[in-house]
């Protein structure tokens, strides 16, 4: 499938901010089936969060750019990276509970999971508790997702849902 992609930079700040946002857009936005909604860090002398909608075609990415800038939002051409956090996937709300490396890369558009400090992929009968958070990352043109080993044998995807604020303790 060809994807269109724009970028809309909302000035948003955090991670979480931004996962909002792609689902508020999405639920004003009515997209069909098949269409991605992800996160890149934007770094430089303003960092922030941009989000990309990558749709699959032009007259629904020329309709989606006009109604998101007439909401008053900075959309741009094109993704700002090829590195995009996917929130918004085929098959993500389909990922929640315990499931197997093998149903989650069947549900959803899932291409690969890696596991921090090995080689090669997991088997595909390892359970993976998903914590119903599952936020995999184009690497290389394809969807993976980075998980950790867990208690009793099992993954959890490497990005927490809640994750602790930098110095929360001080």
């Amino acid at each position: 499938m060809t994807s269109y992609v724009l970028t809309v930079d909302a000035g948003v700040r955090d991670l979480r901010a931004a996962d909002h946002l792609l689902h508020e857009l999405a639920a004003g936005l009515v997209l069909p089936e098949g269409w991605f909604g992800c996160t890149h860090l934007v770094r430089g002398d303003r960092p922030r969060v941009a989000l990309s909608l990558a749709l699959p075609s032009e007259p629904l990415l020329r309709a989606t750019q006009e109604r998101l800038t007439a909401q008053g939002h900075q959309v741009s051409d094109g993704a700002p990276d090829a590195t995009g956090r996917a929130v918004i996937y085929p098959g993500a709300e389909s990922l929640t509970g315990t499931l197997t490396i093998a149903e989650l890369l069947a549900r959803s558009a899932i291409e690969r999971v890696t596991v921090l400090g090995t080689s090669g992929q997991p088997p595909s009968d390892v359970p993976l508790v998903t914590r119903d958070h599952v936020r995999p990352q184009w690497q290389g043109g394809e969807l993976v997702l980075t998980a950790m080993p867990a208690v009793g044998g099992t993954l959890v995807p490497f990005e927490v849902p809640d994750p602790t604020p930098c110095c929360a303790d001080h």
